[in-house]
């Protein structure tokens, strides 16, 4: 990086110590670089002059050229404000100013001819300009024949008191850019990738993205920029994946044995799906390099996944190694071990849980059993990463819901065994290819996309508050038929600051509606003991219990063929994916399984459209898009703590195209140059080695 682009803040013009200490703690700009990747997010066309006739409720910003009258003085103390007459011969309106009245006064003049630039406002039935920028005509003409495209920065209510509202940062980027010189900006992208791309240089890019002549101008900058920004990242991750090829060891398992044949062919129940066989194949040929396998495995709710994961147990059982899986909470960890003990019974295998919950005798039994090699399997929670956990022989890792895990949590099983054991990662959120390329893009990625035959589509119908009597009615009926029903809220107690039907309210309200002894309720949330907790899910998995109310503690964990209904109250305030595997916790049983948003009456068109493709379809992985669309990857769980899809300025949806071109670029280049030695990628891995913070090169080379 340029030395220029390397100076603190505040020395640059118009900074100074106080404005550069806000701009460090309000907008995160400590150097003259940082400044220049603030990118405005969008822009004023500023070159057109409007009519003040043709203003009207839903016009933004207007640039009007005319002349001033009037100035007068309205109002008292803090409502004081200068005013003034502006006319353009189409029609009048007031420029208003609340701060520095008289040196306003001073300094423009009547009957001169003003370009005024500004954000119209109703007031008693007319339009004003607040605080427009102001500007004599013929010298703004002369000096650029118009300012053409301007941007708008982001920007804080702190750093506003310091004059860095978005035309405070404008100026301060305009002093940055008419400083610069190209070889402050030096291109480091390989020349044959600039050149299949069409990309404009480095240089070009950052002056047009801060203040483009053109529309066109700004579009190529936005590609160049948007493109680097990906191709960096790409590198990034194909690097590390490259690395683990080429270094990381993993054991070999030759071979396909006895258990995992006598399972497949004497106690697997049913036939496995043909995307079941396929990821099968995918992780048998990964265990087979003798290097350490790290697969992602996705699939919906109920494609089969965990039996995916226990034939995987098998092939490193057959091969002399223990295998552990950690899911994220002890409900889900008790499931797993429940289900696999079960299909694994008869097999002469021992399958043990560690968890919080396991204390004395068992704990220490079932740590003396790993350690000697005793136990085939292990099922736990993070118990399974503390210190006193050693394993004789360690070979194969699932680890379930991966991102309710923090990476050093997940990293500490790596160290469990002389080499780092198999790696298979599972998660029930189906990811957009696009996410998955940027956030998992280290992993190879296998897909379950398709159900076990036999399932039935569960139905999905949208209700308001209006219609719960209807819904409580449907509810009495599925009971009678002896099937169970969950009620999800997204709340415990009542919040002031969103008007949601809350946990304890709804609890009492459904007592009233379905009254003991004819009917049990059960309720579970995240404030519950432990003990309580798992005491009310058993009472429910017993069918002791029909209908359990909930929050989203249940969104994982729970398996109850027998329930048939999902409510999921106030819908419209939960995402798309969440409401998705919500809706998975029912459609386990043969029987036809419902789910039913429950909604206020009146909804935003955001709202309506979650709504509505939930009941459209019950494919995960559509489902995915269409959130990665409304909400964007910054609000999907897991991926905030990822911290891989913090953009400044490519979108994942939008851009898809230009990610598909970086990831194949990015590939293409380690695998003919890994480590960049060529002379051609020289000054690509000077500009990675002198950019950690930008790129996260110096963890990984």
């Amino acid at each position: 990086m340029s030395t220029t682009l390397q100076s603190p803040i505040e020395y640059l013009k118009g900074v100074g110590p106080q404005r550069g200490e806000v701009m460090r703690k309000e907008l995160e700009i400590e150097t003259f670089g940082d400044l220049l990747k603030y990118y405005p997010f969008r822009y004023v066309d500023r070159s057109e002059i409007h009519k003040i006739r043709d203003i009207n409720h839903h016009t933004q910003y207007v640039q009007l050229k005319g002349t001033l009258s009037n100035f007068r003085y309205a109002g008292e103390k803090q409502g004081k404000r200068l005013m003034a007459t502006f006319t353009d011969g189409t029609g009048e309106l007031d420029l208003v100013w609340f701060k520095s009245g008289d040196w306003v006064m001073k300094t423009l003049q009547v009957k001169t001819e003003y370009i005024v630039f500004g954000k119209p406002n109703a007031f008693n039935g007319d339009f004003n300009i607040v605080h427009p920028e102001v500007e004599v005509a013929s010298e703004a003409i002369a000096r650029d024949g118009g300012k053409g495209l301007q941007p708008v920065y982001p920007t804080t209510e702190k750093a506003k008191k310091k004059n860095l509202d978005t035309r405070g940062i404008a100026k301060l980027t305009r002093v940055l850019v008419d400083l610069l010189r190209e070889r402050d900006l030096p291109e480091f992208l390989p020349k044959e990738i600039v050149q299949q791309y069409k990309l404009c240089s480095r240089f070009e890019a950052m002056v047009n993205i801060h203040y483009p002549k053109t529309e066109s101008a700004l579009h190529e900058a936005q590609r160049r920029l948007k493109f680097e920004e990906l191709f960096l990242i790409q590198l990034q991750i194909l690097k590390v994946k490259a690395n683990r090829g080429q270094t990381s060891k993993g054991y070999y398992f030759e071979k396909i044995d006895n258990k995992f044949d006598k399972f497949y062919k004497e106690h697997l129940k049913f036939e496995l799906t043909g995307a079941q066989k396929r990821v099968l194949k995918e992780i048998r040929m990964d265990t087979r390099t003798g290097k350490q396998m790290n697969r992602l495995l996705q699939g919906d709710v109920g494609s089969g996944k965990t039996v995916v994961a226990l034939l995987t147990m098998l092939m490193a059982i057959d091969n002399g190694y223990q295998a552990c899986m950690m899911a994220p909470t002890e409900i889900l960890a008790n499931q797993h071990f429940e289900g696999i003990s079960e299909m694994l019974k008869g097999m002469g295998l021992e399958v043990a849980l560690l968890t919080g919950s396991v204390k004395g005798k068992t704990r220490k039994y079932v740590l003396e059993g790993l350690a000697s090699g005793t136990i085939d399997i292990v099922v736990g929670t993070h118990a399974l990463i503390e210190e006193t956990v050693v394993f004789k022989n360690l070979g194969l890792v699932v680890i379930d819901e991966q991102h309710r895990f923090g990476v050093a949590q997940r990293a500490k099983l790596w160290t469990k065994n002389e080499l780092p054991p198999h790696i298979l990662v599972m998660t029930a959120t189906p990811i957009p290819r696009t996410l998955a390329m940027t956030i998992y893009g280290d992993l190879d990625v296998s897909v379950i996309d398709e159900l076990p035959p036999g399932r039935k589509p569960i139905r999905t119908v949208h209700r308001t508050d209006a219609d719960r009597m209807r819904v409580f009615g449907f509810m009495k009926e599925e009971i009678a038929k002896g099937r169970q029903i969950y009620v999800v809220y997204p709340l415990i107690e009542e919040s002031e600051a969103l008007d949601l039907k809350h946990l304890m309210d709804g609890y009492e309200s459904l007592s009233r509606a379905f009254p003991k002894p004819q009917y049990q309720l059960s309720m579970v949330h995240g404030r519950m003991r432990p003990p309580d907790k798992d005491y009310e899910m058993q009472r429910f998995v017993k069918n002791e219990t029909q209908i359990m109310i909930a929050t989203t503690v249940i969104e994982v964990g729970v398996n109850v063929p027998n329930a048939s209904v999902m409510i999921i109250e106030n819908s419209e305030r939960f995402g798309l994916s969440q409401l998705h595997q919500l809706r998975g916790r029912v459609g386990r049983g043969a029987e036809q399984s419902f789910c039913i948003l429950m909604t206020g009456d009146k909804l935003s068109d955001t709202s309506k459209q979650r709504v509505s493709v939930m009941c459209a379809t019950n494919d995960g992985f559509v489902i995915a898009e269409e959130d990665l669309k409304l909400r964007g990857p910054g609000d999907l769980e897991g991926t905030r703590q990822s911290g891989a899809v913090n953009l400044r300025l490519a979108d994942l949806v939008a851009d898809a195209n230009i990610l598909e071109a970086a990831r194949r670029s990015a590939s293409t280049l380690i695998d003919k140059d890994p480590g960049l030695e060529q002379p051609e990628h020289q000054a690509l891995l000077v500009f990675l080695q002198s950019n950690p913070k930008n790129t996260g090169w110096a963890k990984i080379s």
